[in-house]
């Protein structure tokens, strides 16, 4: 998904940029980056972090940078911050999100002449994109703006122009952006985390579709928020780390909420409750809390030298990482029925391997229990799967196995549904596993804590609520027609 952090500062921005950024991490895949600027311009550096760690990759660079105001982004495909030269002056922008209509908007782009310099791989860069879109209008609100009302998708941002930054989230709130101030310093995070070993108390989250100027004494509205939103579920299941929070809701309470849910859905009996690491823990704690059975860890995360497992392009690459770095504790899984809470299940791939390991290691049975709903749709928001096909997700193959159609996708939805029965006992079947029981959808929203009006549930049940948005409704952020 990747991860914006933002500084304006009286005094020198570089340290608290660098470790604002770098808590940013769990949330990157292939990029590293950060642009200051100070009297001489801008000064930027970009690094490949996908088999590092982004501190061991930029700690040698610190010194050579230095300025007052500063962003920094982790970053899923591309490389950023972009420097550009511009009408509106020279600006670095860093961005998040996913643009559906890239292709459409580039040609646009094309048609009049412009043309693209970032393009590694023979693909257009999103961030160069969307600073073409800005370049468009005559100041910088008017052109993240018309940026945003463009995308089809998802587009957070941060641009840091020559004497301040600025911030906006995107159209429907899909990821979050907060405000935190000290004494002669404003910052701006996705990760609520970012702020508080920084000295930053929080201050505020933006809205939906608001966008903020931000110097050194503190963040001014300039496009107020709209009313809808729909901010991403997975941030609370997945994404999210623990100790963040995001419309005032801590990561970690929702994910102790989504266990003790599904313990109280179960009837299952279990010796131990473990979690699949990281973010199985949470749901795990909760699960063991509420069904007082004892917790513990049969596996454990060998974190310094191997990344996240869904980081790799290549699945081999992906299978091989998710396997060396989870070390099983036999002690803890001879003759046990085992339960695990995992985040959710998208392929199976590696799950597969995992569960199979453990019987390996002599456990009797094995129960898992997801904190989320079966994944029917992959995410067109914001980049949660990496699959490149529908079939690649385990439930989406479960349903071509079964003979079926995309027609009855609502049904596979349905708890109740003797379809969902089916799907999930094929999926239980391909793992391995003694049982299986997904989060039903309504636990999971009571879990978090927001209305599902304001979440974006469409992973699971192909909903896309944008409707409720009265610019939706009035037509007035369709794709606009770009003059030639």
């Amino acid at each position: 998904m990747g991860g914006l952090y933002g500084v304006a500062s009286k005094q020198d921005c570089v340290t608290d940029l660098f470790y604002g950024t770098d808590y940013h991490s769990h949330l990157g895949t292939v990029r590293g980056g950060m642009a200051v600027r100070n009297s001489g311009g801008f000064m930027r550096f970009i690094k490949d972090i996908t088999n590092a760690q982004f501190r061991s990759k930029f700690e040698g660079d610190l010194d050579k940078m230095h300025g007052s105001l500063g962003i920094g982004v982790i970053s899923d495909y591309e490389d950023q911050p972009l420097i550009i030269g511009s009408h509106l002056g020279p600006y670095a922008l860093v961005t998040v999100g996913r643009i559906e209509n890239l292709d459409e908007l580039a040609d646009n782009v094309l048609r009049r002449g412009a043309h693209f310099s970032e393009m590694a791989g023979g693909a257009i860069n999103p961030t160069e994109l969307v600073a073409t879109l800005i370049n468009r209008e005559s100041t910088f609100e008017d052109g993240i703006r018309h940026a945003q009302d463009a995308v089809d998708g998802s587009c957070t941002l941060l641009l840091l122009a020559e004497q301040t930054i600025y911030a906006a989230r995107d159209r429907l709130g899909r990821t979050p952006l907060i405000l935190g101030r000290k004494k002669g310093a404003c910052a701006v995070t996705m990760e609520s985390c970012a702020l508080p070993n920084l000295d930053y108390e929080i201050e505020r989250e933006l809205g939906p579709s608001e966008i903020v100027r931000i110097t050194a004494d503190g963040a001014e509205t300039v496009q107020e928020p709209g009313e809808a939103m729909q901010v991403c579920s997975f941030l609370w299941i997945y994404y999210g780390f623990p100790a963040s929070n995001y419309e005032g809701i801590n990561v970690e309470v929702v994910r102790n909420r989504c266990g003790a849910a599904l313990a109280r859905a179960d009837d299952v009996e279990v010796d131990l409750v473990a979690g699949i690491p990281d973010s199985g823990t949470g749901h795990a704690i909760g699960y063991a809390n509420e069904a007082r059975v004892a917790y513990g860890r049969p596996f454990t995360k060998y974190t310094p030298t191997w990344p996240r497992s869904f980081m790799p392009q290549d699945q081999k690459t992906r299978d091989l990482v998710a396997r060396m770095k989870l070390i099983p504790i036999r002690e803890l899984i001879r003759g046990r029925r085992l339960l695990f809470c995992e985040d959710s299940i998208v392929r199976g791939t590696q799950l597969r391997d995992t569960i199979q390991r453990i019987y390996d290691c002599g456990a009797r049975e094995i129960h898992m229990r997801p904190a989320c709903p079966p994944l029917i749709h992959g995410c067109k928001f914001l980049n949660f799967s990496r699959s490149k096909s529908l079939l690649d997700l385990a439930c989406r193959r479960a349903i071509r196995e079964l003979g079926d159609s995309e027609e009855h996708l609502a049904q596979y939805a349905d708890a109740a549904s003797s379809r969902h029965a089916a799907m999930v006992e094929r999926v239980r079947q391909r793992l391995g596993l003694t049982t299986l029981k997904y989060q039903k959808l309504d636990d999971m929203v009571s879990a978090i804590g927001v209305p599902k009006d304001r979440l974006c549930t469409y992973c699971w049940d192909g909903e896309e609520l944008c409707a409720a948005c009265p610019r939706c409704k009035a037509d007035e952020h369709a794709l606009p027609v770009l003059p030639r």
